[in-house]
């Protein structure tokens, strides 16, 4: 990657956040991280801290790259629009954006439950506008192009898992919109050469799967859930480096033809 380059990266506090920055910082890209770092109520499983923002300030820091936190609700485009310049005042214009952060509320089984419904499409749908509304000036700016990675999942892509709650038809819809404005914003900033593309991971092993309220629902039905099931052996789960590596493809020059494309990275969860 040729410097100068700046990252926004959404959920950097841990997870596959925190992976995407580490990774991305390892090349020489200086990050502006967001989250949220506060519970959501209607969400079943702790969200980042503080303390996670600022772990992964320390990471990224000993990587040898400049970081700049923000702490921001992707739901609140006004706050996230003010934090994300302040980062670029920080570090400079835009390249990369990765629009990350979300939740899931597998496990309530309530089909009416409204708050959970407009909770998960507002953070994992509207927020992934919000991040776009809100970088996208910047990218046009600094006129040197650039990659937005959309992390949407194979929900987005597929409907196996349906359970008629109102949190599971949450998540689908939310993913599959993700598609919906990659595809759009693939067209919309072509012409300033900004590369769009979306990521589909199946279940990643992250504090979002790997918590007290999925492995309770895990041992209530070990069948498994809409997120379980691969087809490569031995693969409950991914790992978020798997992730990573192909945020740091899309990212790259490597990939400087490849827009408006929906990547799985699923270990064979779509055929299943």
């Amino acid at each position: 990657m040729n410097q100068p380059h700046v990252a926004v990266i959404t959920g950097a506090a841990r997870g596959q956040g925190r992976s995407h920055a580490v990774g991305l910082a390892e090349q020489g890209v200086d990050i502006i991280a967001v989250d949220r770092c506060a519970d959501i109520d209607s969400i079943p499983y702790p969200l980042a801290t503080q303390e996670d923002l600022a772990e992964t300030v320390r990471l990224v820091e000993a990587a040898g790259a400049r970081i700049h936190p923000v702490i921001a609700d992707v739901r609140d485009l006004g706050t996230l629009r003010a934090g994300v310049d302040s980062g670029v005042d920080a570090l400079g214009e835009i390249d990369i954006v990765v629009a990350n952060a979300g939740v899931v509320g597998i496990g309530l089984p309530d089909p009416l439950d409204e708050q959970v419904f407009t909770d998960i499409v507002d953070t994992n749908l509207k927020g992934v506008w919000n991040t776009i509304a809100a970088t996208v000036p910047s990218m046009i700016r600094g006129a040197r192009g650039g990659s937005i990675i959309l992390v949407s999942s194979m929900q987005g892509l597929i409907g196996r898992g349906g359970d008629g709650s109102a949190a599971i038809f949450a998540y689908a819809a939310s993913k599959h919109g993700v598609v919906g404005l990659m595809r759009s914003a693939a067209n919309a900033y072509a012409p300033h050469r900004i590369r769009v593309n979306s990521l589909h991971p199946t279940g990643v092993g992250t504090p979002m799967i790997l918590n007290e309220h999925m492995a309770a629902m895990f041992a209530a039905n070990p069948e498994g859930s809409a997120m379980s099931g691969n087809l490569l052996p031995d693969v409950p789960f991914i790992d978020a480096a798997d992730v990573t590596d192909s945020v740091l493809f899309l990212a790259s020059d490597k990939a400087r033809q490849i827009t408006g494309v929906a990547l799985p990275v699923d270990a064979g969860h779509a055929v299943m």
